[in-house]
C-alpha cells in the first residue's frame, strides 16, 4: 500500500514558475517509476512526465518539454515537477502517480488526490 500526496499548488501568473511536490508514504516506492498527469475542466486527464525509479531516465508530453523538469529525491520519498514559462492552457489539476516502468503508456497502479495549479494570462 502507498500513499501519494500531492502539494505546490496554487495560483500564477502566466509566465511564472511553480514546483509541485509528490510525498510518498506507505511501503517504499524507490523502486517505482513515477509520473505526472493533469486534467482540465471538461478534458480527459493527459500524460506529463514520467522518470524512472532511479531518475536516471526521463519522459515529456510534447507540449511541456523544455518547460517542465521531472525529479526525484529518494532518500526523501519525494518526486517533483518544476513548472517554468507557465501557460493559461497549463492550468489543471495536477496528480502523482506510481508504476512499475516510467512513461505514458505504464499501468499506474497508485495516486494522489491531486493539486490545482492555475495560470491566469
Amino acid at each position: 500500500q502507498v500513499q501519494l500526496v500531492e502539494s505546490g499548488g496554487g495560483l500564477v501568473q502566466a509566465g511564472g514558475s511553480l514546483r509541485l511536490s509528490c510525498a510518498a508514504s506507505g511501503r517504499t516506492t524507490r523502486s517505482r517509476a513515477m509520473g505526472w498527469f493533469r486534467q482540465a475542466p471538461g478534458k480527459e486527464r493527459e500524460f506529463v512526465a514520467a522518470i524512472t525509479p532511479r531518475g536516471a531516465g526521463t519522459y515529456y508530453a510534447d507540449l511541456v518539454k523544455g518547460r517542465f523538469t521531472i525529479s526525484r529525491d529518494n532518500a526523501k520519498n519525494t518526486v517533483y515537477l518544476q513548472m517554468n514559462s507557465l501557460k493559461p492552457e497549463d492550468t489543471a489539476v495536477y496528480y502523482c502517480a506510481s508504476s512499475w516502468v516510467a512513461g505514458p503508456g505504464a499501468t499506474y497502479d497508485y495516486w494522489g488526490q491531486g493539486t490545482q495549479v492555475t495560470v491566469s494570462s
